[in-house]
């Protein structure tokens, strides 16, 4: 919506948009400089190209925002090291030894999908994923998205082996052809045990779980099987989470706590928001001195 664009460009304060045609009057008198890409254009490949420097990796990588849903959208701004931590970290989790016989494709033949909107932070664990590790990223056009048939279709066509997916929108998929899948990733929402019946047979099918302010996922189950619990699993070697009471201390197994998240993978915090910061990301009585853990 126009009203989300405008905000997102006041909030943010971005130097440049980088946009297509169609899409530039968008930013008409929104005060920032819209530079038009066509991916068509021939001339693209004759243009010189100029190395980037190596960040630093503690700077912020992007911005993303939450949805709002519990009032006004705040942005996070989550850094180089987070994303590779991530990527590091839970990739390798998925195709470790003693991982299912099906998970036996070295990273760089995985191919995966694009399905998700840059605007929901799976899409960076899909992109990333799959490029760092010299895999082939299928980017599912956005009436595909929609079509669940013609979705399916494009899985079997393509090849694909890893699919990341919301349960809701899995829900909608038949596993019927599919056996090139082998790792099957679920998140966002809690996951019914309906469908790990449905698509656990013969693939890795991964339960994960993370919010926003620490780089998509904090922890993967490992893999699930029917007639089982789905838990959230465990964190990655670079995460630590703790089930803590009010006083910050930790509770006895069984006993309800909050959850709190520690680690390489946090946000460095809400952008210009630093009240908000200081009361989500706390100091770490767990970890070295100087370190924080997030509220969830």
């Amino acid at each position: 919506p126009d009203e989300r664009v405008a905000f997102v460009l006041e909030d943010a304060a971005p130097v440049v948009v980088v946009t297509t045609g169609e899409l530039s009057e968008r930013f008409d008198g929104g005060g920032v400089v819209a530079v038009v890409v066509d991916v068509e254009d021939p001339g693209l490949s004759r243009q010189p190209t100029t190395a980037f420097s190596y960040p630093d990796a503690d700077q912020t990588a992007y911005v993303i925002y939450t949805s709002g849903t519990t009032g006004t959208p705040k942005g996070v701004a989550v850094t180089h090291r987070g994303m590779a931590d991530l990527v590091a970290t839970h990739l390798q989790r998925l195709t470790a030894p003693g991982r299912p016989a099906t998970v036996t494709v070295r990273a760089d033949e995985h191919v995966w999908t694009l399905f998700h909107s840059y605007a929901f932070d799976f899409a960076v664990w899909e992109m990333w994923g799959a490029l760092l590790h010299g895999g082939r990223l299928i980017v599912v056009p956005e009436e595909v998205v929609y079509s669940p048939s013609d979705f399916h279709d494009l899985l079997v066509d393509e090849q694909v082996t890893v699919l990341t997916q919301t349960p809701s929108a899995l829900a909608r998929l038949s596993p019927d052809g599919l056996a090139s899948v082998a790792v099957l990733l679920v998140g966002g929402e809690a996951c019914p045990a309906e469908l790990v019946e449905r698509w656990a047979p013969g693939r890795a099918m991964i339960n994960a779980y993370g919010p926003t302010e620490c780089t998509v996922y904090v922890s993967m189950s490992k893999p699930l099987t029917p007639d089982a619990a789905v838990p959230i699993g465990g964190a990655g070697s670079g995460t630590g989470l703790f089930v803590l009471d009010s006083g910050l201390c930790r509770v006895p197994v069984g006993v309800v706590g909050e959850l709190y998240v520690a680690g390489r993978g946090l946000a460095r915090g809400y952008v210009r928001r630093a009240g908000l910061t200081a009361s989500r990301f706390v100091a770490c009585p767990y970890g070295p001195g100087g370190s924080r853990m997030y509220r969830s």
